[in-house]
């Protein structure tokens, strides 16, 4: 039962590790990656589908993406949507080539996404949290139907510690690496 409950705090807890980075791979660095597309929604007769579904992304060099659509008048709806995207990116379309140039961020706005980062970071930490305080609630529920003894409730809440512990690292390591990759010129 306890080994259960520190099982499933394990999976939700992995899966904020996983929410975050998902949130930090749209935060752009000034480096050219795929990954900062991938929330852009394109026109695709009458249906909304993911950029990655209508095109090739490749990183042309450090601060060029392209595109290459898989049919010829998807241009004009790539274009349209990467433009209504909240990035502030100027696709340059050569032929069926759609190349985005990323410009270089500004010193003030590394600074704003680097408080960006810290909040995803501390939001995720947050979850954690919770995710430990509900493991701990089903311990109690255990202790109060007399399922385990105290000692073995004591003994899941400090193994519920550690695992958030470990978690809460991760999230640290996380954000520092996104942190450092922010100031990098």
């Amino acid at each position: 039962m306890i080994n259960d409950i520190i099982k499933d705090a394990r999976v939700r807890m992995g899966k904020s590790i996983e929410a975050l980075r998902h949130a930090l791979a749209k935060i752009r660095t000034g480096r050219a990656h795929p990954s900062l597309l991938e929330h852009i929604t394109v026109d695709y007769y009458g249906s909304e589908v993911p950029l990655s579904q209508v095109s090739n992304v490749s990183v042309e060099d450090a601060r060029t993406l392209s595109l290459i659509p898989w049919e010829k008048s998807m241009v004009g709806p790539i274009e349209k949507a990467i433009m209504k995207s909240d990035l502030g990116l100027n696709p340059a379309t050569s032929g069926t080539i759609i190349r985005i140039p990323l410009p270089a961020l500004t010193e003030e706005r590394r600074r704003e996404l680097g408080k960006v980062v810290h909040n995803e970071g501390e939001n995720c930490k947050i979850a954690v949290r919770n995710i430990r305080r509900d493991a701990n609630n089903h311990v109690k529920e255990l202790l109060k139907s007399k399922d385990i003894s105290e000692d073995e409730e004591r003994r899941a809440e400090t193994q519920v510690q550690a695992v958030t512990d470990k978690f809460v690292t991760q999230v640290d390591e996380i954000v520092a690496v996104k942190e450092k990759e922010l100031l990098e010129i």
